[in-house]
């Protein structure tokens, strides 16, 4: 009989693509994934790696097999689900990733709600990176936060297989000194006024640089001065110490420093939308369903508070 945890370790070498970085991603010693995929390979009687002095692929069994270890580790997963939909209680931990200005805004809107439930125990990680789905699908994670620019439901993509819950619209805003000349209600902040200041501007590597880059193609120009920092927490604590200027998403305004105005910018900015990811076996599980409640109502109140800061 196939084991469920060596399965599992297969999936996940699939992924990360070698023993060290599956042991890694698991928490085990790269000895003890080899002795899982070999005695996976026992249970099954077929090579499911070609191993040679440079590393390990899988074969074709291998893949086959990883095919089918996604659609029975789904199965088990919904059948979970319905197991604990029938007890009618949310009990157990939900691991939720996000993005850090979304961690930021959300994790103090999740607790409240969240604690009425004693048996329930929730995880908030912040990641930089946009790997929320590849986490939620290898079930590191239960829900991940992320951000779409492109304007389409990213279900339609290469994440397809996962449910994608919409839960707020977040422009691009402009964020300035209180004491600056664009800080005035009555000065213009059109887009070709913004030319002249020095800008404040994420790294490349950054997804809130996409905002940005676009804005300035509209403008059909570069800042007269442009100065890089990462993290958008360090971007607005430089604009409020009189720096520079920048163009963030309104989510990073929630909890920003001192000495900031926040500007609206004209409706033809880029704007993101926020997204929250689950797997579709997931969605029955009382505590996943509890977590998902509470992310909306969350979004419901950012939304309201970015109404206020930034006078969407």
């Amino acid at each position: 009989m196939l084991d469920l945890r060596r399965l599992h370790v297969l999936r996940e070498f699939s992924v990360r693509g070698t023993i060290a970085a599956t042991a890694s991603a698991l928490g085990y010693t790269p000895s003890a994934v080899s002795q899982q995929l070999a005695r996976l390979e026992q249970e099954t009687g077929v090579a499911l790696l070609d191993r040679s002095p440079k590393g390990a692929e899988l074969t074709d069994a291998g893949r086959l097999l990883v095919t089918q270890a996604e659609e029975i580790l789904a199965l088990v997963e919904a059948t979970e689900s319905v197991l604990a939909e029938q007890a009618d209680v949310a009990l157990g931990m939900v691991t939720v990733t996000a993005f850090p200005t979304a961690a930021v805004a959300f994790a103090p809107l999740l607790a409240p709600p969240l604690r009425r439930h004693e048996g329930m125990q929730l995880v908030l990680r912040q990641t930089l990176l946009s790997t929320g789905p590849q986490k939620v699908r290898s079930r590191e994670v239960d829900i991940a936060l992320v951000d779409d620019w492109s304007g389409q439901h990213p279900g339609r993509g290469p994440d397809g297989g996962l449910r994608h819950i919409h839960l707020l619209r977040d422009p691009l805003v402009l964020a300035v000194p209180e004491d600056h000349r664009l800080a005035d209600p009555a000065e213009p902040a059109t887009l070709d006024r913004l030319l002249g200041e020095s800008w404040i501007v994420a790294p490349q590597t950054e997804r809130s640089r996409y905002g940005t880059d676009r804005l300035l193609a509209e403008v059909g120009g570069l800042p007269a001065t442009t100065w890089e920092f990462e993290g958008l927490g360090t971007i607005l604590s430089l604009v409020s110490r009189g720096i520079g200027i920048a163009a963030v998403p309104a989510l990073a305004m929630v909890g920003s420093p001192a000495g900031l105005v926040c500007r609206r910018l004209p409706a033809s900015a880029p704007e993101r939308h926020v997204y929250a990811v689950v797997r579709p076996a997931s969605l029955r599980r009382p505590a996943v369903q509890v977590t998902l409640a509470a992310l909306r109502e969350a979004a419901r109140q950012v939304e309201r508070e970015l109404a206020e800061v930034a006078d969407l």
